[in-house]
């Protein structure tokens, strides 16, 4: 696996074919929805390859692969593209082998989408955090609007009574929803932690997960990111490298 290298922008050229008995993702190293096929690939032990690309400058032919120009996007070595990162993860749990992240039984797999849906709505109050600190905002309201919803995600890990959002195991939603805590403090919400006493628990188990710690990024770092970010740096993508 490789991922280090600078980001990909406009007037680069496109990398070759994907070799047979890999895959490529297309990421960038600072996106959440990215991460989650990162945590996913390394869960599975998947022999893959990532490719960082620049989203304020991206390749042409990158858009040509992808007209939306998202990552996560997964490229096989029949040339066959695959994003929107829900999609990508579980194409990835489906078509290799090794431990299943996802349920077997409907009802579960079910209920995990809607434990996802749930916390989507907290993930849009989040990106409006990182919009007023653009704007120079007062973070405040929002913050306090988060941890409202937060504290309700906190009772239903209660009343899952389960260490783990599918069980007492790590599996697909824990990786689904994991990115947005490894990032809390660029939502300014880390003190969030010590007012939800479940989810901190969650918390604390999910940090010696194995892909969790293979697909790390220290605070500072992601703060580096986000100050680049704000300021709508072209090198932004590539802050810490």
């Amino acid at each position: 696996m490789t991922g280090s290298e600078k980001s990909l922008r406009k007037g680069s050229s496109a990398p070759g074919p994907v070799a047979d008995g890999s895959i490529r993702l297309y990421n960038m190293r600072f996106c959440p929805y990215a991460h989650r096929a990162k945590l996913v690939l390394v869960a599975k032990g998947i022999n893959h390859e990532v490719v960082n690309i620049n989203l304020k400058s991206k390749p042409e032919w990158f858009v040509e692969k992808n007209p939306l120009g998202l990552v996560p996007s997964l490229e096989t070595s029949k040339g066959q593209l695959i994003y929107e990162s829900p999609i990508v993860c579980d194409y990835l749990d489906e078509a290799f082998p090794g431990k299943k992240l996802n349920p077997e039984d409907p009802f579960q797999r079910a209920q995990q989408r809607m434990i996802v849906e749930h916390f989507s709505k907290l993930i849009t109050l989040m990106f409006k955090v990182l919009a007023a600190k653009k704007n120079k905002e007062d973070t405040s309201p929002i913050v306090a609007e988060c941890l409202e919803k937060f504290i309700k995600f906190d009772e239903l890990l209660g009343k899952l009574n389960t260490r783990f959002f599918g069980g007492d195991s790590v599996s697909m939603v824990d990786y689904m929803i994991w990115p947005w805590f490894e990032r809390f403090t660029m939502f300014d919400m880390k003190e969030s932690l010590n007012k939800t006493p479940q989810i901190n628990e969650w918390y604390q188990l999910m940090l010696k997960d194995s892909a969790v710690k293979a697909t790390y990024t220290e605070p500072e770092v992601l703060l580096g990111f986000v100050e680049l970010y704000a300021e709508d740096h072209i090198d932004a993508a590539d802050y810490g490298l």
